[in-house]
């Protein structure tokens, strides 16, 4: 009966097997590492996009709600505006005493809608003014501040907040009971500032609400990362505060790191975006 022997590899065939196994391991490891830089540049560029699209949320959301022809613009620049920003909006169930030193609003707690309650070291109001519907000085809102705010009830029995008021009545409005009505809308309102700011060498949207530290936003962004432009309501830009019609919104952003790009440089990825907003109660010029 034969006899088999088993026969070892030779050392030949050692370093050919050798050869083969760092060929496939070199190209496996080349897959995984492009595959890697691929999945980091992505990852740059969707936080780049989704840092300027929340840019181009907020600042249109926060635009619309003010009116020019009502002062709510304080200071305006291309790469900063100041503005009354609205926070909450309710409506009077109880015609208020006027012609006092405090007059207290009744407002209702539903509906009610905004960000918050009422906070009087932040909020100023504006109340809907219905005047004199015989004269020109009707349909305005006055203007006010919250001294203090306590839980109460509407005529009907439901909740309400009882703010304790100062009212600045002008421009032909009269402090007198039944100048504004029941159901009138009460906004309230804080001061904000948005602005292009660089922080840690890198630049971004600042938010600065009331009296506040200014607070990164979005970003970062490029030096020139935040440019605004105002119109009029004929479309001819306007550096008056209380003509602005329109507001156009341009951001440029970059991502947080630098990756190697298709050319093989080592760079940021940058993109931009362009939005139009238009403001409430545009008047005709």
């Amino acid at each position: 009966m034969p006899h088999l022997t088993r026969r070892g590899f030779t050392l030949v065939e050692l370093l050919i097997g050798l050869v083969l196994i760092g060929i496939v391991s070199a190209g496996i490891y080349r897959v995984l590492v492009n595959n890697q830089r691929i999945f980091d540049a992505q990852t740059q560029r969707i936080e780049m996009l989704q840092n300027i699209r929340a840019g181009a949320s907020i600042l249109p959301a926060e635009l619309r709600e003010i009116s020019a022809s009502e002062n709510d613009i304080r200071a305006m620049s291309a790469t900063s505006i100041s503005f009354r920003a609205m926070r909450q909006l309710g409506f009077l169930c109880a015609q208020p005493v006027l012609g006092v030193a405090n007059p207290v609003l009744t407002v209702r707690r539903s509906p009610f809608y905004g960000l918050r309650a009422f906070d009087t070291t932040r909020d100023s109001i504006l109340v809907y003014y219905e005047g004199d519907q015989q004269t020109r000085a009707d349909d305005g809102w006055v203007i006010g501040r919250i001294t203090a705010i306590a839980n109460g009830v509407c005529p009907d029995g439901r909740a309400a907040w009882l703010l304790t008021t100062s009212l600045l009545f002008g421009g032909g409005q009269v402090s007198q009971t039944g100048r504004i009505m029941f159901g009138s809308p009460i906004r309230g309102f804080e001061p904000v500032t948005y602005s292009l700011y660089a922080s840690s060498g890198r630049n971004y949207i600042g938010i600065t609400e009331g009296g506040n530290a200014i607070q990164p936003l979005v970003g970062p962004l490029l030096a020139n990362g935040l440019e605004m432009a105002f119109f009029d309501s004929t479309g001819a830009t306007t550096a008056t505060r209380s003509r602005v019609a329109s507001i156009r919104i341009t951001l440029r952003a970059e991502t947080q790191r630098a990756f190697r790009q298709r050319d093989a440089s080592i760079a940021r990825a940058v993109d931009s975006v362009t939005t139009w907003v238009s403001l409430r109660n545009n008047q005709r010029y």
